[in-house]
């Protein structure tokens, strides 16, 4: 909460750049595809624990993550900053930097119902631009086994929109295409698991890593089918897809670095 309140005070000072200042070593593609792509799931999570604070679940530990999350997008954009020297890159890049001085704001002040349905727009417009972001970091590297990293980045990024749209369902936000949205995210998810599984470049810690994320993935699923009965198990959800966002950024990590050995 003291880093939130800090922020905020920077924010409301005309600051827009990153809270710590730090050398930021040279990246290499793979590494600016996950970087790229955790923003994604930021962008998301923040908005996640946004929701929880202001409908009480799991509060104590939902302020420690948004406190978090807002430091690391900022570290990441200073990262990608010093990665984006390409003309192809600046555009997208600065979109999300525009984006994300509005959003942190917004999300800066106390968690309440009144704005949750602007926090979960601005969520969406956020999460678009760090898409494009990432499409292009992957376009302009010319590497086409980026791709993985792509992936499995993005399942980070669902693992933390689906407990937001579960959360924002439950709590009875009031956004037209709240259960259609959550249905085509967990939908994406399943396909997604698929083609990793069936991935020729999964070794044997790539598997293991898997294997654990089928195994949350079908747990998860039990509270999807609660919901769709209108029992809603917000603890539960939000508990599971952290458990899978541990996972999957274990694996994103893996593949980024084993890419980055060639």
């Amino acid at each position: 909460m003291r880093l939130r309140l800090l922020v905020c005070l920077l924010a409301c000072l005309g600051w827009s750049g990153p809270l710590f200042a730090t050398n930021v070593a040279p990246i290499d593609a793979a590494t600016a595809v996950n970087i790229a792509g955790m923003q994604r799931m930021l962008s998301q999570r923040i908005a996640k624990d946004y929701l929880m604070i202001a409908s009480e679940v799991r509060v104590e530990q939902a302020n420690r993550q948004l406190d978090d999350s807002l430091a690391q997008f900022d570290s990441n954009l200073q990262a990608l900053d010093g990665y984006a020297g390409a003309p192809a890159l600046q555009q997208p890049l600065g979109q999300v930097q525009q984006l994300w001085q509005d959003y942190r704001l917004l999300v800066l002040q106390a968690p309440q119902r009144q704005t949750a349905l602007q926090v979960l727009e601005q969520s969406e417009r956020l999460l678009a631009a760090s898409e494009a972001l990432v499409q292009a970091i992957e376009q302009h590297s010319g590497q086409s086994s980026v791709g993985l990293v792509n992936l499995s980045g993005r399942q980070r990024m669902l693992s933390q929109r689906i407990a937001l749209l579960y959360l924002a369902s439950s709590w009875k936000v009031d956004a037209a295409t709240l259960h259609s949205r959550l249905a085509h995210s967990v939908e994406e998810f399943d396909s997604a698991l698929r083609t990793l599984n069936a991935s020729p470049h999964n070794d044997a810690q790539s598997r293991a890593l898997l294997a654990k994320v089928d195994a949350q993935w079908r747990y998860s699923q039990s509270g999807f089918r609660l919901s769709a009965d209108a029992r809603y198990v917000p603890t539960v959800i939000s508990t599971t897809c952290d458990s899978l966002l541990n996972l999957l950024d274990q694996l994103t990590r893996h593949y980024a670095e084993r890419l980055a050995q060639g």
